[in-house]
């Protein structure tokens, strides 16, 4: 079960991995639910990353997925091709939004956004593993 704690632990482990690779980060945190369960926006992270990390924990969460892999399948002519306008367009199709499991069931999701697709991707990485 995903609790605040557990949550802040995963956000403190992404924010380590923001500082080393330089680049401040909005981490958001979500419950099986997909509830946001915690979140931290560090200074200087952009304020427009906001709503976008919060919606990658949100995707990978609600669809059980990672969103580099649901970005991956939703181009052009893919099954998943218009799928980012779903959900009240909450959808993200970019990387930096990954599921977190627990005894292999997915308990939540972190969201990472405030840099290149590949630097939220590592944060996102690095958060994760905290988990384990």
């Amino acid at each position: 079960m995903m609790t605040m704690e557990r949550a802040q632990k995963i956000i403190g482990a992404g924010i380590v991995k923001a500082k080393e690779i330089g680049q401040p980060m909005n981490i958001a945190v979500v419950d099986a639910g997909a509830n946001l369960t915690a979140f931290a926006r560090m200074d200087g992270a952009w304020l427009g990353s906001i709503d976008i990390a919060i919606n990658k924990a949100f995707t990978a969460k609600a669809f059980d997925i990672s969103t580099l892999e649901l970005g991956r399948n939703s181009q052009p002519r893919d099954q998943f091709f218009g799928i980012h306008v779903s959900n009240h367009a909450r959808v993200m199709i970019f990387a930096g939004g990954i599921p977190i499991k627990m005894n292999g069931q997915i308990v939540g999701a972190v969201g990472v956004s405030g840099g290149s697709g590949e630097q939220d991707q590592a944060v996102a990485e690095a958060a994760v593993a905290a988990w384990s």
